[in-house]
């Protein structure tokens, strides 16, 4: 029997459930998949739900806001990519050490190749990404983004969280604060990634993208929050006539490669979409 969750904090939102029950299904195995709601200061109740993953408890845990980053110290050892990104996602138990891992960046690099294909989206060399926030998973995304070639700035409301991870990492990017958007030249920017929260179920009336400030033309938006379906963001950028998609692509990537982590199955892509169809 394969027990697996969910760390993070709100969880009301989360489609986990249904897609790893999706996969579970797909590759024939038993098992359950959990919330673990952890308000963000409480690392004694995290340090005891990672035991139940060296105890063999729990086959394995996704990590979600606000826990990315501040599990690290936790845990036994982390893979390349986790390091490199300096995040976490996806914990697993491997010869008795809690190793953590990323699967954040290949889920989104490869939903947004599928978009950029599948809606004929034309890019000229070199491309420029502009990742709105700073937190786990802008760092997933600029790393993805800057290993295929992608010249990547971000803008971020705490410049100085920003500032560390980029000075980790081999990335060329250029920084620039939230409050600075208005007065930047956009034009240059072939696609714009929402990395923050801002938008999220249950308050959908927000998003990340100023009022009044163009898009710049001819963009693909990406936004990575999936819930709700068509968050205010996505309703902006498709408002002013550009190709733009929510994060749910990206989830059902990133649980397939998880669920492979846990289980050595890499479940098909079709059936967990269907499970989260509704």
């Amino acid at each position: 029997m394969i027990h697996l969750g969910l760390i993070g904090y709100p969880l009301g939102h989360s489609l986990s459930p249904k897609i790893q029950a999706a996969a579970l299904q797909a590759c024939g195995l038993l098992g359950d998949y959990s919330l673990f709601p952890i308000s963000p200061d409480d690392m004694e109740e995290l340090s005891a739900l990672l035991n139940r993953v060296r105890a063999a408890e729990l086959t394995g845990l996704n990590v979600t806001i606000p826990h990315k980053q501040n599990i690290i110290p936790l845990l036994d050892g982390l893979t390349e990519t986790a390091k490199i990104i300096g995040a976490v996602n996806t914990i697993s138990l491997r010869e008795g050490r809690l190793i953590g891992d990323n699967t954040d960046a290949p889920g989104f690099l490869s939903d947004l190749q599928h978009f950029l294909v599948s809606g004929g989206f034309p890019l000229e060399s070199p491309k420029s990404a502009l990742v709105l926030g700073a937190g786990g998973s802008a760092r997933a995304v600029v790393y993805a983004l800057a290993s295929s070639g992608w010249q990547v700035s971000v803008a971020a409301r705490r410049p100085e969280q920003a500032r560390e991870f980029l000075d980790q990492s081999t990335a060329q990017v250029t920084l620039h604060s939230f409050s600075d958007l208005t007065a930047l030249d956009l034009s240059g920017y072939a696609l714009i990634v929402n990395t923050t929260p801002l938008g999220m179920s249950p308050n959908p009336d927000f998003s990340p993208w100023p009022n009044g400030l163009p898009f710049p033309r001819g963009a693909f938006v990406y936004d990575l929050v999936y819930n709700p379906r068509e968050t205010l963001f996505v309703k902006q950028a498709r408002a002013a006539g550009l190709p733009a998609t929510t994060g749910l692509g990206m989830l059902i990537g990133q649980a397939r490669l998880a669920f492979e982590i846990w289980t050595g199955c890499q479940p098909p892509r079709e059936p967990l979409f269907q499970a989260v169809a509704a």
